[in-house]
């Protein structure tokens, strides 16, 4: 059901801010040597306020990458210059490609609207789906979702 309240969904529906990125690195040696600056970058990012949740994840053979979302983008960039990512940043991304060949950053902010369902809903408990599809350019009237003739084909 479209909503604008995730107030009683999990805290990472509540954000306002995603951060996505990704590195390539060269090998597990750069893991390991990752792996010490990247625990202490988290204990100070799940510190500060306004983080919400993240999520690595890892495409062969050695790229690694982060899903993060935080209540407000001034919040996503402050953890940005915590001494702790800047030395992290200055590690991996040091002028060569010793550490890494490849990465890339993304911000994203979030759309007020969305949808929520079951117990997850600040409006009430009901597991339905909305009535009709959100407008796509070039629409003319109503798509209802019941509707097949309402699918893009």
């Amino acid at each position: 059901m479209r909503t604008t309240d995730f107030s009683k969904a999990p805290r990472r529906a509540q954000a306002e801010a995603m951060f996505i990125g990704s590195t390539r690195y060269n090998s597990l040696k750069e893991w390991a040597i990752l792996s010490m600056r990247w625990r202490t970058f988290v204990k100070r990012m799940k510190a500060m306020p306004g983080y919400c949740w993240h999520k690595v994840y890892w495409e062969p053979p050695y790229t690694l990458g982060t899903i993060a979302y935080f209540d407000t983008m001034e919040d996503l960039l402050t953890i940005a210059r915590s001494p702790e990512h800047r030395q992290l940043m200055r590690w991996v991304a040091d002028g060569t490609d010793d550490q890494a060949t490849a990465g890339f950053i993304r911000l994203y902010r979030a759309e007020p609207h969305g949808y929520t369902n079951g117990i997850w809903r600040a409006e009430d408990t009901s597991m339905a789906h909305i009535e009709e599809y959100t407008p796509l350019p070039g629409d003319t009237g109503p798509k209802p979702v019941d509707d097949p003739a309402s699918e893009i084909r």
